[in-house]
C-alpha cells in the first residue's frame, strides 16, 4: 500500500512539474496584455510570479499574460462543488506559483487587472502544497530503493521552488521565535523577539518584501504530531504579526509546518531541542527590487 501511494505521489509530482514548466515557457513567450480601464474581465490561467500585492498569470492557451493586483478586499476562495463554484475562504498567501486560478476583476488606469474574486480548485492547491512537504525518514529509505527516485525527488524539490516563487526573492533576515515543549503558545521571550523585529522593520525600506513563516519542532513525540504542532506554531506567529503589528496578509507566503525537518541543532541534548522548537520568520525581498 505504501509503495503504491509513493508511486502515485511520484507521478503526481512529475505531472505538476510538467504543468509548471509549461506555464513558465508560456509566460516567457506571452506579452503582458493591458486591460482597458473600467473593463470587466474573467479569465482562467496559471500563476507565474508573485510579489507582495500582485502576481502575473498566463491564460491557459498561453496567448495572454496579465498583471493582477490583489488586496485585503480581494475574495480568495476554493471551489468544492463544480469547476469554480462554492468553496471556502483562503488568504492571498495561498496563491502559489503554478496554481491554476480563475480571476474576475476590472482593468485600472495602468492596464492591470484589479482582482475582485480569485477562485481555484482545491485539488490543484493540494498538489502544490504536497511539494512543500518533506518525505519522512522511512519514506526516504523506500524512495532510495526505487532506483531513479532520487532524481525524481531532486526534480520535485526544484519544482517546489518554482511553484512557490521563492527563487525570485533574496533573503533579508531570519528571526527565530522560541516555543516551549509541546506548546504552540507564544511566550514572553517569543513576543519580545517578534516585537523587536517589527520595530527594526519600521526603519527599513520594505518595498517588495514578502514574509515566509515556517514552524518547527524537536524530536519529542511522533512525526505526525510534530507536523501538526509546527503548523500551529506558524499560525500562532502569523496571528500575532497580523493582530499586533498589522502585517498585511498579501505579504505572506503560505505558512508551513516542517515538523522535525531541518533541525537547527542536535536533538540529543536539552539545549539542542530548545533551539529546534521554533518558528522562523523569513523576510525576503523581490530580486528585481533588490537589484534596483
Amino acid at each position: 500500500m505504501r509503495a503504491n501511494n509513493l508511486k502515485r505521489s511520484g507521478l503526481l509530482l512529475f505531472a505538476v512539474m510538467i504543468f509548471a514548466g509549461a506555464a513558465e515557457r508560456a509566460a516567457a513567450q506571452a506579452p503582458v496584455k493591458s486591460v482597458p480601464s473600467g473593463q470587466p474581465l474573467k479569465v482562467l490561467g496559471i500563476v507565474n510570479t508573485r510579489s507582495a500585492d500582485s502576481f502575473t498569470f498566463t491564460s491557459l492557451d498561453g496567448a495572454d499574460r496579465y498583471v493582477v493586483l490583489i488586496s485585503n478586499a480581494t475574495s480568495v476562495k476554493s471551489n468544492t462543488k463544480g469547476v469554480f463554484r462554492g468553496g471556502k475562504e483562503y488568504g492571498a498567501s495561498y496563491l502559489l506559483r503554478g496554481l491554476r486560478v480563475e480571476v474576475e476583476g476590472m482593468g485600472n488606469e495602468t492596464g492591470e487587472l484589479v482582482a475582485h474574486t480569485i477562485r481555484f480548485n482545491e485539488t490543484d492547491l493540494r498538489t502544490a502544497q504536497s511539494l512543500e512537504s518533506r518525505v519522512d525518514p522511512v519514506e526516504q529509505q523506500t524512495i532510495k530503493a526505487q532506483g531513479t527516485a532520487d532524481t525524481a525527488l531532486a526534480e520535485a524539490n526544484r519544482a517546489n521552488n518554482r511553484i512557490n516563487g521563492l527563487d525570485e526573492f533574496d533573503p533579508v533576515k531570519t528571526v527565530s521565535v522560541p516555543f516551549a515543549t509541546g506548546s504552540s503558545t507564544i511566550g514572553p521571550a517569543g513576543r519580545k523577539t517578534i516585537d523587536d523585529a517589527a520595530r527594526w522593520t519600521k526603519s527599513q525600506n520594505t518595498k517588495g518584501w514578502m514574509v515566509a513563516v515556517v514552524g518547527f519542532a524537536d524530536s519529542t513525540g511522533n512525526t505526525a504530531a510534530n507536523k501538526t504542532l509546527s503548523t500551529k506554531r506558524a499560525n500562532a506567529v502569523i496571528g500575532y504579526l497580523v493582530s499586533k503589528h498589522g502585517l498585511a496578509l498579501t505579504r505572506l507566503v503560505m505558512p508551513f509546518g516542517a515538523g522535525v525537518d531541518q533541525p537547527a541543532a542536535t536533538n540529543d541534548t536539552a539545549t539542542g531541542r530548545a533551539l529546534n522548537r521554533r518558528v522562523e520568520i523569513r523576510l525576503m525581498v523581490n530580486k528585481g527590487i533588490a537589484g534596483d
